[in-house]
């Protein structure tokens, strides 16, 4: 599998630079959890990696080769799971899934996606209208995505919100399982997440501030506008 990587990375937001000259390279197996204030730029750099937020410096590659030369094929390795839950209320948990799974290009979506609601511990929710599922619920649907779709880079914005301590603990085991498949994880995170061996990416370390400015005084970045 080829190396995923980002070079001069500098994203504009409205009119604030939330970074600059960022780089990250991740290889098959790889884990890159990004660390940092509100404000830094972790949900940002989550879409520039996405294809949903176009940096307005910078490159992002897959094995020297430019993703924005062939930008459905970056979409075909990717999946993205943002920080909002992405559940259509008139749909059952079941019918949610397999939209996703038919967008990854399933063979079966509706297999699909019991055996991935199966693995992420909520089978009994497959029948429930996504309007009647709790916070937990609706998040671990969300993740029932990553193996109902399956790609090779998971792309993670908080990831864990809702989730209790044992919900978490599986979804370590499957970042786990995904990695020694060769699949690469890039996430951020307010909760400590089991990535043995992973790497840590500190956004303020990019961001640049005026004297006067802390990273505290801006909103967070997962309610930037798209």
């Amino acid at each position: 599998m080829p190396v995923f990587a980002g070079s001069e990375l500098t994203c504009l937001r409205g009119d604030r630079l939330v970074f600059t000259d960022l780089d990250f390279s991740l290889a098959p197996g790889g884990a890159l959890v990004l660390l940092g204030p509100n404000g830094s730029g972790k949900s940002s750099l989550l879409r520039v990696m996405a294809g949903l937020l176009k940096p307005v410096r910078g490159r992002l590659s897959w094995d020297g080769a430019t993703v924005a030369d062939d930008p459905d094929a970056h979409r075909a390795k990717i999946q993205y799971v943002g920080h909002l839950d992405a559940v259509k209320p008139v749909l059952t948990a079941a019918e949610n899934l397999a939209f996703w799974a038919a967008l990854g290009g399933a063979a079966d979506p509706a297999a699909n996606a019991a055996r991935a609601l199966d693995r992420l511990g909520v089978p009994h929710i497959a029948g429930v209208p996504g309007r009647y599922l709790s916070a937990g619920q609706k998040r671990r649907l969300n993740l029932a995505r990553l193996l109902a779709a399956p790609a090779v880079l998971w792309l993670l914005d908080e990831p864990t919100v809702a989730l209790d301590r044992a919900a978490i603990a599986l979804f370590e085991g499957l970042i786990a399982e995904h990695r020694a498949q060769g699949g690469m994880v890039v996430l951020s995170t307010h909760t400590d997440i089991a990535t043995p061996g992973g790497a840590e990416l500190h956004l303020d370390d990019f961001t640049p501030y005026a004297d006067d400015e802390h990273p505290d005084d801006h909103h967070h970045e997962g309610e930037d506008a798209p």
